[in-house]
């Protein structure tokens, strides 16, 4: 990292459901968020690049990244055939600007897909120029000592040779897998990161980060310490927020929280 500068903060427009992609846009820019991650979802919007560019001329803010839907939820988005969705995921990313799709990895029900999927992912970026960055996932737990693997080859994208991943604080409270641990394990291949927060619970919380247990402050610290020059997107759950203040202070002390601590390396420097 260049000086003092830090990663581009952007909003995921999943931290604004159940409301819209368009919404999305519109918060991001009025709390000041720097870019936006569009999740390709069951918002009819989400799905088009025509209404996602709009947006984004609209509202004059950039889009950092594309995700790829992937959620149970939304299986049946774009069709049945997992690889259609990734390559039509890298049209929607080169279409907006956008350098990044992050994708999870197969579900262990979907072995077709999952048998070459790491081999795959690297011939979609050779053949795309995009980067596909695999997020961590967790083991589904129905107890603290009961869990099943739920994705193939693996939850933890450190385990294999993804050229480009993503961490997701939620995700790694929920497989209790230490996230500055996995970020030192991923190195330079380390290039999304979706901030949030866990307890440790089975649920994906996607808590306000700082309001959970996995040392959010000291993960961004040591991004910044180490160099990390991709994007750090807010990917929080809002959905019990019951006005629109409550869901305006929330992604404010989200974005609050990330500009104090990627900003720590230049105030530890001068201290």
């Amino acid at each position: 990292m260049a000086g003092s500068a830090r990663p581009r903060i952007g909003l995921s427009t999943s931290s604004v459901y159940p409301e819209s992609t368009a919404q999305a846009f519109a918060w991001a820019v009025e709390v000041g968020y720097e870019a936006v991650e569009v999740m390709v979802g069951i918002d009819a919007i989400s799905q088009q690049t025509t209404a996602v560019l709009q947006l984004m001329e609209h509202h004059a803010i950039p889009i950092c990244a594309i995700h790829a839907p992937c959620l149970l939820f939304t299986q049946r988005v774009w069709g049945l055939e997992p690889w259609g969705k990734l390559q039509r995921s890298a049209e929607m990313a080169k279409a907006v600007g956008a350098e990044v799709v992050v994708v999870h990895p197969p579900f262990r029900w979907q072995r077709d897909y999952a048998r070459d999927f790491v081999n795959g992912i690297a011939a979609l970026e050779e053949s795309t120029g995009i980067a596909f960055a695999v997020e961590n996932m967790y083991p589904w737990r129905a107890s603290a000592k009961r869990h099943l693997e739920m994705y193939l080859p693996g939850h933890d994208p450190s385990d294999e040779p993804y050229a480009n991943t993503t961490i997701d604080l939620s995700h790694a409270a929920i497989a209790h897998d230490p996230p500055i641990a996995m970020a030192e394990r991923l190195g330079s291949r380390l290039r999304h990161i979706h901030l949030t927060d866990g307890s440790g619970s089975p649920k994906d919380e996607h808590l306000v980060p700082g309001r959970g247990a996995m040392g959010a402050a000291e993960f961004l610290h040591h991004l910044v310490d180490t160099g990390f020059d991709g994007e750090v997107v807010l990917e929080i759950n809002t959905r019990r927020c019951t006005t629109r203040e409550e869901r305006e202070a929330d992604l404010r002390a989200s974005l609050e929280f990330a500009r104090e601590h990627l900003s720590a390396r230049s105030a530890r420097t001068e201290s």
